[in-house]
């Protein structure tokens, strides 16, 4: 569910589309009201029978008009059985995703009606709320392998981070991939207002200050900005919000959660909120420039991310006249070296103009990103333009 600041319901889109209805089999209108209610965190329009709908007979509720006009017991994505009614589920063919949910579940042969129609869990209310929404909500979303998550950090100020997690966000879209690009950095200057669409319509950050619980994945990614073939979470112009860690960590699981590619524009101060996202990284890129005051400044960035980060690699921006190279830069900082990025010329123009960094197919920036993707992604070579 998608909370907006002050507690307001923010637009939830989309919402129980992705990945098909549950299906509810229980009489207790008790038990039915609750498990109606966890359908709805989840995002999810389930689907309620008293019983297996293919088990039905032909008149009558339940019977076949039901199974035309829904959705069957070995068709739904997964099905809540109410302790009530696992003795009229007995004999219906064995499946995956099914779970025997109940109040008072202390009978000791709860157990062996779970066994009799083949539940993976036996979840007790109100206790199990919590993991029967994540499990309702994965299965409607469609979750599969998640998302690639990259952060990109700057060693020192200046260091051209936020213009690399931009470019690496559009040569991923133009690569085919879902792609989302989350501005973490409140400070900054705005991601939106890098890629020429801080008027875009969609929410920003401060639509998730409030958020508890669990985001829906498709949800948070329809009610994003769309630009150059990407969504894009940033701030609002706005007096700044604090985000609180928990949200954090629920929209960036929820980013996640769809797949494909989330790359994310970090802040060089670690603190909890950035500590919650540093967890969930697959990788953090530092960006440094090429000469020995930023490489001083990256070692003191690099001891905080490495504390929570599982995988920081540093990308050498650029040489000064003089200055040091990328393999003596990442000796130094004890770093692994994931590349250099050459000064490209032109691009502070062409971004003033409003074209997004790497958005020119041949230019340094773009060349660094593609290399990127396809040794990150095991992608063939030959990006699109």
């Amino acid at each position: 569910m998608l909370v907006g600041g002050g507690g307001r319901p923010a637009r939830a889109v989309g919402a129980g589309a992705a990945g098909g209805r549950p299906l509810i089999i229980t009489e207790d209108p008790l038990l039915l009201d609750d498990l109606l209610r966890l359908c709805a965190a989840a995002g999810a329009e389930p689907h309620v029978r008293h019983s297996v709908p293919e088990q039905s007979g032909t008149g009558g509720a339940g019977g076949a008009e039901e199974v035309r006009g829904g959705v069957g017991w070995e068709s739904a994505p997964l099905v809540l059985v109410g302790d009530d009614a696992a003795r009229r589920v007995r004999g219906a063919p064995r499946r995956d995703c099914v779970f025997l949910v109940g109040r008072e579940l202390d009978d000791p042969l709860v157990w062996q009606r779970a066994v009799e129609i083949g539940a993976e869990e036996v979840l007790r209310l109100p206790d199990a709320e919590s993991r029967l929404v994540d499990r309702i909500a994965d299965v409607v979303e469609g979750a599969g392998k998640p998302a690639l998550a990259v952060g990109v950090i700057g060693g020192s100020g200046g260091a051209g981070a936020s213009t690399l997690a931009c470019a690496l966000a559009i040569r991923a879209a133009r690569a085919g991939e879902r792609t989302i690009l989350i501005d973490g950095d409140p400070l900054g200057g705005g991601m939106d207002v890098l890629l020429g669409g801080e008027g875009a319509e969609g929410l920003r950050w401060p639509d998730f200050a409030g958020s508890r619980g669990r985001v829906g994945a498709g949800a948070l990614e329809e009610s994003l900005p769309e630009l150059h073939a990407l969504r894009v979470l940033s701030w609002d112009r706005g007096e700044r919000v604090v985000v609180p860690p928990a949200a954090m960590r629920s929209v960036l699981a929820a980013a996640r959660r769809r797949g494909g590619v989330v790359v994310v524009d970090l802040p060089r101060r670690v603190d909890e909120a950035v500590a919650e996202v540093l967890a969930q990284l697959d990788l953090v890129l530092m960006v440094v420039p090429g000469e020995l005051r930023s490489v001083a400044a990256a070692g003191r960035v690099a001891a905080g991310v490495r504390m929570v980060a599982r995988d920081v690699r540093v990308v050498v921006r650029g040489r000064c006249p003089g200055g040091l190279d990328a393999e003596t830069v990442a000796g130094l900082l004890g770093v692994p070296l994931a590349g250099e990025v050459p000064v490209e010329l032109g691009l502070p123009g062409r971004v003033a103009e409003g074209e997004p960094p790497g958005a020119q197919r041949r230019g340094a920036l773009a060349r660094f990103c593609d290399g990127f993707w396809q040794r990150a992604l095991g992608a063939a070579p030959g990006l699109p333009a």
